[in-house]
């Protein structure tokens, strides 16, 4: 089945983990995949899309990539930055890398591709998570801010163009296998023991015993991508093993 059809999707991040996942199941779903990474050998590996090397926190570069498309049916963007830390262990340098590289990365993306969906209407979906305005979590303090960031400018598009047509939301993840998650297993490791431990500090979160993965992400965002989704909008969708229940 190719329920997207004849759709022009993009995809940011998309060189590995969720972002990647994602593009994979729209080109599966018969949509024209344009996936985009900072790497662009990650996202060049990926086959069938149509795959470019961006910076998502260049202004002038993302508005270029936008301006060069066919068309913008379906946005799904990944980008983002996880700092450990409580707020004493943030810099301001941390600070501002955490919220130029996830939230200011949104701003520029949807600003760019919203002129592009404003004709004929469209999905927009961010990625989120549930470390947000949705729940605080240790050592998280830059992350959540961000994420509830995302989550704050993904509800206020949806209000302000859904008269367009478009729709926006926010997928939010709990705890997903993913090369990010591997590293802050890594990272950890020294100071709890090893790696055993570092991950299990990590499972003891998802009240499912398991991790997600990123083709269950990429499934609801999938989903949020189709017509059978038109009555969703301004939501933040948490897919978290029961984080949040």
């Amino acid at each position: 089945m190719t329920p997207l059809a004849g759709k022009v999707a993009v995809v940011t991040a998309a060189g590995q983990g969720i972002g990647r996942a994602v593009a994979a199941r729209l080109r599966d779903d018969g949509a024209e995949v344009h996936a985009s990474d900072l790497d662009g050998a990650l996202v060049a590996s990926l086959a069938g899309v149509r795959a470019s090397a961006l910076d998502a926190t260049d202004s002038a570069r993302v508005s270029a990539y936008f301006k060069a498309l066919p068309r913008v049916d379906i946005l799904v963007h990944c980008v983002g930055y996880v700092h450990q830390g409580t707020i004493e262990e943030c810099t301001q340098e941390d600070w501002r890398r955490s919220t130029e590289i996830t939230l200011d990365s949104a701003y520029h993306v949807l600003r760019a591709a919203i002129p592009r969906m404003k004709a004929h209407g469209g999905s927009i979906i961010t990625i989120g998570s549930v470390a947000s305005s949705m729940k605080g979590f240790p050592r998280r303090a830059a992350y959540t801010a961000a994420k509830g960031g995302i989550i704050g400018l993904t509800k206020a598009v949806a209000a302000d163009y859904l008269s367009h047509g478009i729709r926006a939301n926010a997928v939010c993840p709990g705890v997903v296998d993913s090369p990010s998650l591997r590293g802050r297993i890594a990272e950890l490791a020294p100071t709890m023991g090893g790696m055993a431990a570092a991950e299990q500090s990590f499972l003891d979160r998802q009240p499912s015993g398991r991790f997600g993965t990123p083709e269950e992400i990429a499934g609801l965002c999938a989903y949020l991508a189709r017509p059978e989704s038109a009555l969703i909008t301004g939501q933040a969708i948490a897919i978290d093993g029961g984080i949040m229940i």
